[in-house]
């Protein structure tokens, strides 16, 4: 065998060279089975058959080695890796503080305790933070026990906050989901742990005890009922000897409190006493036939029977100072029976006949006790508030969801399609206003109103619709029982006020004259002479200027003249162009003649000189008697 030449050579950089006698390369097995399974197991030789360098040291030697290598030559150490993480459900895991507590709870519906303590245990669990609270098992404690509050992270306060094991100590109020838990004591651990935390803990409490857990542990008294009444005698001379009251309880007083009756019997036979309720069909009452059980009714209770255990044992003549009795149910009278005030108003003719043997009563009435409904309540609608029809608005008092108020449907078919036009004026103190002219619809079968505004070019207003159909209410008429136009207000001349605006009507169609005259009943005869008069005189054709020049009247000739002359001096007034309208307004029977009185005021209005010579002049030659004015030829010399 040639051994390794280079053997022994120091593996230093630079001295380290390929054996060259070196032939196999080959590595060792690290894979075998055993039992059938594939294992791994750790190589004895290298590469080729060659010894391996086992190192001896130890993981710790080598981690110090690699720490400690020469600064001069490597440089720097490197650092120690840092400490591996462990979460907080790994380090605290099962770790649980215990806190031992009670709260008070109260007891409102029993006369033998007042309030109850009741002992629970506070368990913080460190790994979430969570809280959860369980009372212990009480045997025959009559109360759920066990988990109160499940595991979860408990509120502490409004802003969102939750309870830390900071906030735990002992001898403190914590507040959870509304109950207020006082803390006594905690467990070693618990103990131990909050003071490796920096926190001092307060001195322990004993812990609070139930009063009537510990009135239980008592020995009970026993009672003896002495009695020296012969109860056979009574039993066998009173037997099935019943006397029946009929009682009401009035608690309206209270809330949902309600009248009901009741029947009282009394039996003579051991001076017991029963209520029975009477059960009216469809009451909605579950059919419950008593409402107090047979027994014997105390009247006077003595000072030391307080705290005697009624639900327990019967009470005694020693407990009682007296006893209900026959005496003490008398028609007409109350009686109050287990905290519940009854007024009997009745009674059978078998009590009748015993109360008059027994006690010399004879007249027992029969008290009415029925109640008689109060008289209905009027309905008031409320003040109207201006908004639409006060016929619409009533109808949200009268019913939840609001109906349409009732029409009249046979006058709708009557006068379907009928409706009446007339041309108005608006009276307004603005010039712009003078000319406008506006159409006035009046629907027979609604009785409704719309005003359209025929659009007049180079005008500078909108026409179009002025008002839509609706109801339009006459002025003055009050709020409660409002007053609408009708046809019958509707005439030549006539002043028609539509929610503060005055317009005066002008002209009517042929057809509202045609259905004046078919309904003249519904009409005043000067309405229907106005209508007739304006159609007559608009159907005749005015006389010209030529025509009345011919006329052999000598003072035609200087009428028209002076007409022309004041046509020339005053062609630039004001009132030009609504003089004719202003007059028209007061002949109702458009005759073309006024009185002197209503001509003046019409001139003072449209602010006329009527101190002008020439307007004098003109006034004379226009007059007709002493009292009328012809105002055709006058508003002539105003026209162009």
């Amino acid at each position: 065998m040639v051994s390794n030449p280079v053997h022994g050579l120091p593996f230093l950089p630079g001295m380290s060279f390929t054996d060259p006698t070196k032939t196999a390369f080959h590595r060792s097995q690290t894979l075998g089975y055993r039992n059938g399974y594939a294992i791994a197991k750790r190589p004895t030789v290298g590469i080729g058959g060659d010894r391996l360098q086992i190192n001896q040291l130890s993981q710790a030697d080598v981690d110090d080695l690699a720490n400690k290598a020469p600064v001069l030559t490597y440089g720097q150490p490197k650092q120690a890796p840092p400490a591996s993480f462990i979460p907080a459900h790994v380090a605290f895991d099962k770790k649980v503080l215990k806190f031992n507590a009670y709260f008070q709870e109260d007891v409102p519906m029993s006369t033998e305790e007042h309030y109850r303590i009741r002992h629970v245990n506070i368990y913080y669990y460190l790994e979430d933070d969570s809280m959860s609270v369980i009372e212990p098992v009480v045997e025959n404690s009559g109360i759920p026990q066990g988990k109160l509050i499940k595991r979860q992270r408990l509120p502490k306060n409004y802003q969102g906050d939750h309870y830390h094991w900071k906030d735990l100590n002992r001898g403190i109020d914590i507040t959870i989901y509304g109950k207020t838990f006082h803390i006594v004591d905690c467990d070693r651990f618990t103990q131990v742990f909050l003071e490796s935390q920096g926190i001092e803990l307060n001195p322990p409490e004993k812990m609070a005890l139930d009063p009537y857990t510990e009135l239980r542990k008592q020995p009970l008294r026993k009672y003896v009922t002495p009695s020296d009444f012969d109860q056979l005698k009574q039993f066998l001379t009173f037997d099935k000897q019943v006397l029946r009251f009929y009682a009401i309880w009035d608690d309206t007083d209270s809330m949902f409190g309600e009248c009901r009756a009741y029947v009282i019997h009394y039996y003579l036979m051991d001076d017991t006493v029963e209520i029975r309720e009477v059960h009216e069909r469809n009451n909605g009452r579950d059919p419950v036939p008593l409402l107090m059980n047979r027994q014997h009714m105390p009247k006077i209770l003595a000072e030391n029977a307080k705290n005697f255990p009624q639900c327990v044992l019967e009470i005694s003549d020693q407990e009682v100072l007296e006893w209900y009795t026959a005496k003490d149910f008398i028609v007409g009278k109350p009686v109050t029976l287990l905290g519940r005030t009854f007024f009997i108003y009745d009674c059978d003719p078998f009590t009748r006949q015993y109360y008059k043997e027994k006690f010399g009563i004879s007249d027992l009435p029969r008290i009415d006790v029925s109640k008689k409904e109060p008289p209905p309540v009027k309905q008031e609608l409320p003040p109207y508030n201006g908004y639409g029809l006060i016929e619409d608005s009533a109808q949200n008092c009268f019913a939840l969801i609001p109906k349409p108020p009732k029409r009249d449907v046979l006058k709708m078919l009557m006068n379907d399609n009928k409706v009446l036009r007339y041309l108005a004026a608006l009276e307004s103190p603005i010039p712009e206003d003078k000319d406008r002219r506006f159409v006035f619809s009046y629907f027979l079968a609604t009785d409704t109103i719309s005003i359209f505004e025929p659009p007049v070019r180079n005008s500078g207003i909108i026409g179009g619709k002025y008002l839509g159909r609706t109801k339009v209410v006459k002025p003055y008429s009050s709020v409660e029982n409002p007053v609408y136009y009708g046809p019958s207000d509707f005439f030549i001349g006539a002043v028609i006020e539509v929610f503060g605006h005055r317009f005066i009507i002008l002209d009517a169609d042929d057809y509202v004259l045609k259905y004046m005259e078919s309904n003249t009943a519904q009409f005043s005869p000067e309405a229907l002479l106005s209508i007739q008069n304006h159609i007559h005189k608009r159907k005749t054709p005015a006389p010209d200027l030529e025509s009345k020049q011919t006329e052999k009247d000598p003072g035609v000739q200087e009428l028209e003249a002076l007409i022309d002359t004041i046509q020339k001096q005053l062609k630039d007034h004001p009132c030009t162009g609504n003089i004719r309208e202003a007059f028209q307004v007061h002949d109702k029977e458009a005759s073309g003649y006024v009185d002197k009185e209503t001509f003046f005021k019409i001139c003072d209005s449209l602010n006329l000189p009527v101190d002008d010579s020439l307007i004098k002049e003109l006034i004379r030659m226009c007059s007709r008697g002493e009292d009328t004015i012809d105002y055709y030829n006058f508003i002539r010399a105003f026209s162009n």
